[in-house]
């Protein structure tokens, strides 16, 4: 089983509470509440850089069509490297549904 360095209580409430989320619009009306639109996006930006690194795109790629920084392009490739294998886990998932 794999043991998060983030685990806390806190954060399983925050999982748990997310975990309560059923349809895109329950996200989008809690994540509205919880985030800064700022921090979404910053979000959904590592997302969509994650998906363009697994799908063999350039930086200069990634850069010009997500707004990405050199910088966060490759904190996300390093993620996908070395991290928990989070972005793995569903990117993998996503083309499952595919």
């Amino acid at each position: 089983m794999y043991q998060s360095k983030l685990e806390d209580e806190q954060i399983d409430g925050l999982f748990e509470a997310m975990q309560q989320l059923e349809t895109r619009e329950d996200f989008y009306r809690f994540f509205e509440d919880i985030s800064t639109v700022s921090e979404i996006k910053a979000l959904a930006q590592r997302m969509e850089v994650a998906r363009m690194l697994d799908g063999e795109k350039t930086y200069t790629e990634i850069a010009s069509k997500t707004g990405a920084s050199t910088a966060t392009i490759s904190r996300v490739k390093r993620c996908l490297n070395y991290g928990a294998d989070g972005y793995r886990l569903v990117l993998e998932r996503l083309k499952e549904k595919q």
